[in-house]
C-alpha cells in the first residue's frame, strides 16, 4: 500500500517518535491526521516546532485516548492508523500502573475498536523491546518469550495481545512494530541518551545516572520511521510482530564514553541511586534480531554498528546543543 494519499491518522503524534513520523508521512503524500493530548495551553507538543510549511498540512485534533468517543472521531473517514499514544516511561510506571493501564491498554482498546466499526485498512500498533524483558538469548528474536519487569512492559504486553486477538478474532487488519531504544532529536530526558547529552550541554561534567551495567540495541529515530512506514506499505506485515532495532548493542557505561568523544569533553559518572530500577525491574540486556524486518519488509537499519551510531550521536547532540532546543529540558532533575 503506498502512502500518497492515503488518509492517516497518527495517535501520540505530539510525542518524540509521532512528530517525527508526521513529518515523514507529509513529505511522501500522505493526507494526516494528528491526535494529541488535549491540554488547556493550546499545546501540540512536538508538533508546534515543525516548520510552517509542514505544520499547515497536518489535521490536528486534540484529545484523549481513554475517551472512546473522541478516538472514534478521530479515525472517521482515515485509511491507516499509526496507533503510537502511550505512557511509555518505566520509572513513573512504578508510581502509577493505573495510569500506565488506563492509557496504554484501554487506549489501545479503544484504537481497536473504532477500527474494528469503521473498517480501517490497517492499524500500526506500536510495542517495545521492553516486552521481552531481560534478554534469554541474543539476539532476540520475535519469538523470544514475553517477560514484564516493569508495570509499562506489563501494560504493554496486555495491549499488543489485545492487537493480536482483534486480527484473530475480527480479522482487524493489525500489524505490531517493536522497536528497540529509539533516540534522536526531540526525545526526552527518561530516555538515557538526551539524559547524558543534556547534562553535559549545560556543563556538567558529574553525570547522574542509573546503572551502567545494562545494554541496549540503540535504534536512531530516522531508522524507527522508516520501520513504521515500511510496515503500513506491507501486506507481508499484517498480522505479525516485527522488531526495529540496530542488530547490536552496548552498555550503558561504554555509550557515556562514546557520548564523551563526540562531544568532545570529560566527565565523571556518578550513580544516582534514585534512577535505579528495582532490583528484579531492571532489565538487563536488549539487541534486536531484525531479521524478520529485512526479509517480509525490506527494511535495515541505515544508523548501524558504532559507525552508525557514532553518526545518529552526532545529529542528536547537534540538536541538543542548539540553545534553542536545550531551552525546553531540565537537565538538572531527574526525569521519571
Amino acid at each position: 500500500m503506498e502512502l500518497a494519499q492515503q488518509r492517516v491518522l497518527v495517535t501520540g503524534a505530539d510525542g518524540f517518535i509521532g512528530s517525527h513520523l508526521v513529518e515523514e508521512l507529509i513529505r511522501v503524500g500522505a493526507d494526516v491526521r494528528a491526535f494529541v493530548f488535549y491540554n488547556a495551553f493550546n499545546s501540540f507538543g512536538w508538533l508546534d516546532h515543525l516548520p510552517n510549511p509542514i505544520k499547515s498540512q497536518i489535521d490536528i485534533v486534540s484529545g484523549d485516548i481513554r475517551d472512546p468517543y473522541v478516538v472514534r472521531e478521530a479515525l472517521r473517514d482515515r485509511d491507516i492508523v499509526f496507533h503510537l499514544a502511550a505512557l511509555v516511561g518505566v520509572p513513573y510506571s512504578f508510581h502509577a500502573p493505573q495510569t500506565y493501564v488506563d492509557t496504554n491498554i484501554k487506549g489501545t482498546l479503544n484504537v481497536l475498536q473504532a477500527a474494528l466499526e469503521l473498517e480501517v485498512k490497517r492499524v500500526i500498533h506500536t510495542s517495545t523491546s521492553e516486552v521481552y524483558g531481560t534478554a534469554r538469548f541474543v539476539p532476540i528474536t520475535e519469538e523470544h518469550p514475553l517477560h514484564g519487569q516493569s508495570p509499562y512492559a506489563a501494560t504493554k504486553i496486555a495491549a499488543d495481545q489485545l492487537a493480536l486477538s482483534f486480527y484473530h478474532a475480527f480479522a482487524v487488519p493489525v500489524s505490531i512494530i517493536r522497536p528497540f531504544n529509539t533516540y534522536g532529536p526531540r526525545q526526552s530526558l527518561r530516555a538515557v541518551i538526551p539524559t547524558i547529552i543534556a547534562q553535559m550541554a549545560t556543563g556538567a561534567r558529574r553525570i547522574k545516572l542509573g546503572s551502567l551495567r545494562p545494554t541496549r540495541d540503540f535504534t536512531y529515530v530516522k531508522d524507527t520511521v522508516r520501520g513504521f512506514t515500511a510496515m503500513a506499505q506491507s501486506d507481508s506485515s499484517v498480522g505479525q510482530v516485527i522488531n526495529i532495532g540496530s542488530n547490536d548493542e552496548i552498555s550503558i557505561g561504554d555509550l557515556v564514553q562514546l557520548i564523551t568523544e563526540v562531544m568532545g569533553v570529560e566527565a565523571e559518572v556518578e550513580v544516582d541511586t534514585d534512577r535505579l530500577r528495582p532490583l528484579t525491574s531492571e532489565v538487563e540486556r536488549l539487541w534486536a534480531d531484525n531479521s524478520k524486518a529485512r526479509q517480509l519488509l525490506g527494511w535495515t537499519p541505515e544508523y548501524h554498528g558504532r559507525d552508525g551510531l557514532t553518526r545518529g550521536l552526532r545529529e542528536t547532540v547537534a540538536w541538543f546543543t542548539d540553545r534553542a532546543n536545550l531551552r525546553g529540558y531540565k537537565p538538572y532533575m531527574y526525569n521519571l
